[in-house]
């Protein structure tokens, strides 16, 4: 790899972990940090069940504004909620990548708020993705480390778009759902936004 590839690189990582990070949220529940939340629209974050257990959370922005948050729709066996709160100002959703397919040997970033780091960013590459024609999207899977509090956060190609939702490490590698399974239940949810 020369060194203007390796710049590069470089570069982009840094432009696109600082995008991740200004669309990824803290949640908080009895006012611990349980883990991540992905900004996916104006009003909605998204996020794993099992971070958000009860009805009600506290979401923290990427400029320190603290939201009050209820969780509008849950589903246990993909792991995921849905948070809706009331926006304040300017802030920034995430870009879901819709094309191309995602594809093993790809780099990713995920972002979450392990232990008193807010807005960590792990690099790792992609294992196993979902197949074009799948009546079922599998999970992501990623040689990332994901600690404790990456939990819900984003899966990001290296442009910055989100490609899943974190959930978990099983046998060394992490478990993402995938952004456009995410993007159907939203859909299908019909989850109220805040106007």
């Amino acid at each position: 790899m020369t060194a203007s590839v390796a710049g590069g690189l470089a570069h982009e990582l840094a432009a696109a972990v600082e995008q991740l990070r200004r669309a990824t949220v803290q949640v908080r529940t009895r006012g611990r940090a349980t883990g991540a939340g992905v900004l996916w629209d104006a009003g909605l974050v998204i996020t794993n069940a099992h971070v958000v257990r009860g009805e009600r959370a506290t979401i923290e922005l990427y400029d320190g504004t603290a939201a009050p948050a209820r969780v509008v729709r849950r589903d246990l066996r993909r792991d995921l909620a849905a948070l809706e709160f009331e926006p304040s100002g300017a802030m920034v959703s995430a870009v879901i990548r819709d094309a191309p397919p995602l594809r093993v040997g790809e780099l990713v970033i995920a972002i979450g708020h392990p232990g008193n780091l807010v807005g960590a960013a792990a690099l790792g590459i992609i294992h196993a993705a979902e197949r074009a024609g799948e009546r079922r999207p599998r999970w992501i899977q990623a040689d990332v480390r994901l600690a404790p509090g990456f939990s819900g956060g984003p899966l990001a190609d290296t442009a910055g778009r989100i490609v899943g939702v974190n959930t978990m490490m099983q046998g060394g590698l992490a478990l993402a759902v995938p952004a456009s399974a995410v993007a159907a239940w939203v859909r299908r949810a019909h989850a109220p936004v805040s106007a």
